[in-house]
């Protein structure tokens, strides 16, 4: 499905070479202050044009079809769309008969029967996620009306290096890509957010990230190190009644349920299917082997442009966790520490 959430809900839709691509979001409060100009910061960390990103550039200028009046939300769904503009489909023809390798051209004929659009890799295109960074703006807005809420993304490695400038500038030059580790940590957040068992933070998020494309996997606090661990260099021992830790091996988060420390998170994005250097592969029209040369404009590195896409991904998720959150409020007393 396209459409994710309890209460915040959005719904993803358009292809890379459609018309336009967007989103719808639902169950946004009314009230928020929301003009074109708010989507600039993100939109801009996102954009095409830094070495090792694809040359296709687009306006990316927000249109607010609904849900706005008089530069605020007005409770009424909100639909944000983006103009596909600069589009060379013929690019993209020889993967209907010879499917990438890595890529979702196979599974999706499989699914859609060959019904799917094949231009610019259609709906499976990292173009669709410009709608989840622009819903993340609206969801910010709401995260800051419970606290101040502070996100810090940045790229770890790209390629197994830490030079990552480097790294991406090699595969480029090599006619390859390479991916990258993404760290994600947000301040502010409250204890209390999230379910146990089945809508636990931690599966909420990963829900979000795992839809963004090319992610392999996303890990929380200590992550796999915990396995090599032991409990007492695990723990996260408590410094103050408001449940602040000495450490963070936890990611801010214990039994599925936020716990006031930092959300920390960590993402592996795979390296982009699409590359220059020749790959063998099967002609699915002919049942052979052949040599696949793509051409078109790919990255060297999809996480230079994704990070904030993953950035988006965690905040959404977070919205909804929040409004769910509130709703609940009624029914939760507000003492901290209940004594008998």
């Amino acid at each position: 499905m396209n459409t994710i959430g309890k209460i915040f809900c959005i719904s993803l839709y358009g292809e890379s070479h459609g018309k336009a691509v967007g989103v719808v979001i639902d169950g946004c409060p009314a009230g928020i202050s929301l003009t074109e100009e708010d989507f600039a910061e993100d939109l801009n960390r996102r954009k095409a044009g830094a070495e090792g990103t694809t040359t296709r550039t687009e306006s990316d200028k927000p249109i607010l079809l609904s849900g706005v009046f008089d530069g605020h939300t007005n409770g009424a769904p909100i639909h944000i769309a983006f103009r596909n503009e600069n589009i060379r489909s013929s690019d993209y023809e020889q993967f209907i008969d010879i499917p990438r390798p890595g890529h979702a051209d196979f599974s999706a004929m499989m699914k859609f029967q060959g019904w799917q659009d094949p231009r610019g890799s259609g709906h499976f295109s990292g173009r669709v996620s410009i709608g989840l960074v622009a819903a993340a703006v609206v969801a910010k807005k709401i995260l800051n009306s419970f606290s101040d809420i502070v996100f810090r993304t940045s790229l770890l490695e790209a390629g197994g290096s830490r030079d990552i400038d480097k790294a991406v500038y090699q595969a480029k030059e090599s006619g390859d890509s390479i991916g990258a580790l993404v760290e994600i940590r947000v301040s502010g957040v409250p204890a209390g957010w999230g379910e146990p068992f089945f809508d636990t933070a931690e599966s909420i998020i990963s829900h979000y990230i795992f839809a963004v494309p090319a992610v392999r996997g996303v890990e929380f606090g200590d992550g796999f190190a915990a396995a090599k661990m032991r409990g007492s260099q695990h723990n996260d021992p408590f410094i103050d009644l408001h449940g602040r830790t000495a450490r963070n091996g936890a990611g801010g988060i214990n039994g599925g349920i936020t716990n006031g420390n930092d959300i920390l998170l960590r993402v592996a994005v795979k390296p982009a299917s699409s590359i220059a250097s020749t790959q063998n592969t099967l002609d699915f029209s002919r049942d052979e082997m052949v040599n696949l040369e793509i051409h078109g404009r790919h990255d060297a590195c999809i996480a230079l442009r994704g990070a904030v896409v993953l950035e988006a991904a965690t905040a959404c998720a977070l919205a909804d966790l929040a409004l769910v959150a509130r709703a609940e409020a009624p029914f939760i007393s507000n003492i901290p520490w209940r004594k008998s």
